[in-house]
């Protein structure tokens, strides 16, 4: 019963996710290859949360489009930075290459990048890694247990979504929608610095 019910709250998440990615006619092919063309998403709002007020790890395992095996929890002690993304989703393509940036940027101190995505069968996510020159990995997340996995502890709302862990495996801050390469090095910079 559980397991059927956890599998439901996380079809629900993906749904409510892609409605955000989805054109303003509901087409897929209204957002074509134009960055913010047809695009309803997130604002690129950002909200941080102070260690005090930070909940439990979140907890998230699986295997990336690559087939390693992946566990949040054996990355704590380290900032990690989780990006939401599937390839349609223009704002993903946007950002795609700061992200790589900002991964080969932080790598010397300790940062993890992981993506994680909920739509793309491996053939279509490897092309948008090869494509953007993505270093890290993405979590094949087939079933919606990452987006799950974040809804119980910061709604995600918008595709994409970038959130940053502390080293505790904790949310210390998000991003709804596409992730401005400056703010998001300012965050990650504040997190390192706790």
């Amino acid at each position: 019963m559980r397991r059927t019910v956890q599998a439901a709250v996380a079809a629900l998440a993906a749904l409510a996710l892609l409605a955000g990615c989805a054109g303003s006619d509901g087409g897929a092919g209204a957002t074509a290859d134009v960055p913010g063309s047809g695009y309803v998403s997130g604002d690129g709002s950002v909200e941080t949360w102070a260690p005090s007020e930070r909940g439990e790890a979140v907890e998230l395992a699986g295997a990336s489009y690559g087939g390693e095996d992946i566990d949040l929890a054996d990355l704590h002690g380290q900032v990690v930075v989780v990006n939401f993304w599937y390839a349609n989703c223009p704002p993903c393509r946007k950002e795609a290459p700061d992200l790589a940036a900002l991964s080969e940027q932080y790598g010397p101190d300790g940062v993890q990048f992981l993506g994680v995505n909920h739509t793309d069968a491996p053939g279509t996510a490897q092309a948008f890694e090869r494509r953007f020159g993505i270093p890290y990995p993405s979590l094949h997340d087939r079933e919606s247990a990452g987006v799950a996995a974040f809804q119980g502890v910061v709604p995600l709302r918008a595709m994409p979504t970038t959130v940053v862990l502390d080293t505790e495996g904790r949310v210390a801050a998000r991003v709804l929608g596409l992730a401005e390469r400056s703010m998001l090095s300012t965050l990650i910079d504040e997190t390192l610095a706790e």
